[in-house]
């Protein structure tokens, strides 16, 4: 009996039908068709995206007739005409386009366990996401982020800058792990703790007359244009009850809510304003700082939720900004 017959005989029946058919094939001249591989799958992918074979070639890193052996074979081995030969260029047919959407969908879900990968990555090496309000959201946070991760560099950090209610409601909603608000907002499940209390400064443009003073006095700001935040924020407010206290008349000329804002528009030369020192960093060769005198005291507020999940990362971070804002602090103070 032929080894042939002899084998299938103790074998199952799908490997008798697959040999019947392997055979029947090779008495017909031909062999039955190869498996898809990944690579022709990616070769045929990077054809559609960047629309000829020498440019897919050249994005997968392999000569120009490997390409085109590669799509040879997958149209083979597919049994499907996927591409039109136009003046020596490959025209996707509709059928290929069908192919290649059902391939992205499949992609796309590896994209997806690559990042669920990496996000878990993260959360091993410990992951630290802030909130931070867009007065300090420049060159404060910029600092005190880059010196905490200096050495920790298993450590994911997160910045976003918004409001102070939204940092708020995130912390609650565990959404954010520390947070720099700008006032205290009472709520039972968030610790606050003020950061950087220090006397408001003067700001005003290089070329200003008041530059030429050490310090400046309420009086000398009585009808000069001035650029202040809105009445109703707390820096707003402090500023124009000293100006009532003290009987002085500012000349307003711009209301603006946030630090950065009025910042630029003090350094255009539209006035001087009063603000917090740390809302200036990054801006100190744009502008004149000097101290002002009584006394306007404000702060920041450090935030963070009563049962952090990252509580030895959140503290440690806390640490870095007190030390960032008590070492601007110190600068601020020599340099008026």
């Amino acid at each position: 009996m032929p080894l042939f017959f002899a084998l299938c005989e103790v074998r199952s029946p799908y490997f008798i039908r697959q040999s019947l058919e392997f055979e029947w094939s090779i008495h017909q001249g031909y062999a039955m068709p190869r498996r898809l591989t990944l690579r022709q799958v990616e070769a045929f992918k990077a054809v559609i995206e960047n629309g000829s074979i020498s440019s897919a070639a050249q994005m997968v890193h392999i000569s120009q007739p490997a390409m085109s052996k590669l799509i040879a074979h997958f149209e083979e081995d597919t049994g499907l005409k996927l591409f039109d030969r136009l003046k020596g260029r490959l025209a996707p047919t509709e059928c290929a386009m069908r192919f290649y959407r059902e391939i992205d969908r499949i992609f796309a879900g590896v994209r997806q366990i690559e990042n669920a990968a990496e996000a878990i990555r993260r959360e091993e090496r410990g992951r630290l996401v802030v909130g931070v309000m867009p007065a300090l959201s420049g060159s404060f946070i910029q600092r005190a982020t880059t010196d905490f991760l200096k050495d920790r560099r298993n450590v994911f950090c997160s910045v976003q800058s918004l409001s102070s209610l939204w940092i708020v409601d995130r912390l609650v909603a565990r959404k954010l792990d520390i947070g720099l608000v700008t006032a205290r907002i009472d709520n039972p499940y968030v610790i606050f703790e003020p950061l950087m209390e220090h006397p408001l400064v003067c700001i005003m443009p290089l070329d200003h007359p008041l530059a030429a003073k050490s310090q400046i006095e309420p009086q000398d700001l009585d009808q000069i244009p001035f650029v202040n935040f809105n009445p109703d924020s707390y820096a707003g407010h402090r500023v124009e009850e000293m100006f009532e206290a003290q009987g002085v008349k500012a000349q307003i000329v711009l209301i603006a809510n946030v630090a950065p804002t009025l910042c630029e528009f003090v350094a255009a030369g539209l006035g001087v304003s009063l603000v917090h020192p740390l809302e200036v960093i990054g801006l100190e060769h744009r502008l004149v700082v000097r101290r002002f005198e009584p006394n306007i005291l404000a702060n920041f507020q450090l935030c963070r939720s009563v049962d952090s999940r990252n509580a030895q990362l959140v503290e440690a971070f806390a640490q870095e900004l007190r030390a960032t804002a008590a070492q601007i602090s110190r600068s601020m103070l020599n340099d008026s």
